[in-house]
């Protein structure tokens, strides 16, 4: 079980109408959504890895030793959800060791994990991996092996696998359909769908391959109330605001349905 800890506000899809300039004035959401998610989380002894934004990490300290104090796995996923293809290489790295300074600083634990916001690497950028290397990361869940209008690597590897930089790399899942690669991770695709046909995927994932199943989504997809974006594309807001409604049923559903660990203990990843 995988989250990845921002705000409504911080997505890709708004980073036109909403730069990071603006966030200071933003009411923040993101604080009461996680510790809903982690009260969710205790109820059905679930632990997840939380891949966590360190401006998010700043603001909000107390979710950050929460995380940390219920068993969880805390990662990182950039400091202000700057996407990787946007950035040169020393920008990526400036952002990459400010976000693991911060999480270590506030959590007082090592931070082995990382995930590029949006699914951000790509052939143009792997050196990304030895930035990873260099930094003392040990693992990415960088990759979503599928062919996307905003992301995708859907001739990339499917499963773990070790980079020739050492970094482990965790794609992000997906099934087979008539020799494409289709998305089942979560996501969009989860609220989209009704659960049954949800769990469905996942079920002919788990009887298909011999590679555990990861889920990620978002603090915001539990939180129909927050506010709407009104200047946002049209196709951008009907993705994000799809069935927020349903989603914390849906959830609750998954998280009784399956056993969940973090990304360490779920793809057994021993570090020395």
């Amino acid at each position: 079980m995988t989250v990845d800890v921002e705000d409504y506000f911080q997505v890709s899809a708004f980073e036109d109408v909403l730069p990071s300039e603006k966030w200071d004035s933003i009411e923040l959401r993101v604080d009461r959504n996680t510790h809903r998610l982690l009260d969710l989380f205790a109820e059905h002894n679930v632990k997840s890895t939380f891949f966590t934004l360190a401006w998010v990490a700043k603001r909000c300290p107390d979710v950050i030793k929460r995380i940390v104090s219920e068993g969880h796995e805390l990662a990182s996923h950039g400091v202000a959800h700057q996407r990787l293809t946007t950035m040169s290489q020393e920008q990526a790295k400036q952002d990459i060791q400010t976000s693991k300074s911060i999480l270590e600083d506030i959590s007082g634990t090592e931070i082995c994990g990382y995930r590029a916001p949006s699914f951000s690497v790509n052939e143009n950028n792997e050196w990304v991996y030895d930035i990873l290397a260099e930094l003392g990361f040990k693992y990415s869940s960088s990759t979503y092996p599928i062919d996307h209008d905003l992301y995708g690597v859907p001739n990339w590897p499917r499963f773990k696998y070790t980079r020739p930089e050492g970094i482990v790399e965790i794609p992000i899942p997906t099934v087979k359909n008539k020799g494409k690669n289709v998305g089942i991770g979560g996501g969009g695709y989860f609220r989209l769908y009704p659960y049954w046909l949800s769990k469905k995927r996942i079920e002919t994932f788990m009887q298909q391959e011999s590679a555990p199943y990861s889920f990620y989504f978002h603090p915001w997809e539990i939180d129909p109330e927050q506010p709407k974006v009104k200047d946002a594309a049209f196709k951008s807001k009907v993705r994000h605001y799809i069935n927020l409604g349903r989603m914390e049923g849906k959830l609750i559903s998954l998280l009784s349905d399956y056993r969940w660990g973090t990304m360490q203990d779920a793809y057994d990843l021993k570090f020395d």
